[in-house]
């Protein structure tokens, strides 16, 4: 397979092999696509059960009427901006 880098991309990779961040241009993208390919594989493995008991308790929440509009939300921000100076 050959990629074709754009200009600025070639530039920045041919910058960190410069400085020594890696051998080559062709090593730095292999790990960089290498690291981004396990990052995206993390994510798409994460069930986000840790998110579970969060979102249970925001539905709880909105359950006993512990909520503001977005309206009320701007007023309060605003309101919490201009008195920031003071």
């Amino acid at each position: 397979m050959v990629i074709t880098l754009t200009p600025e991309q070639e530039a920045w990779l041919g910058a960190r092999v410069a400085i020594g961040d890696f051998e080559t241009i062709e090593a730095a993208a292999r790990r960089l696509i290498d690291e981004r390919i396990a990052e995206l594989a993390d994510v798409a493995d994460d069930d986000l059960a840790w998110a579970k008991p969060y979102v249970d308790e925001a539905m709880a929440a909105v359950a006993r009427g512990e909520v503001m509009t977005l309206d009320e939300h701007r007023a309060r921000i605003a309101h919490r901006l201009a008195t920031l100076g003071k």
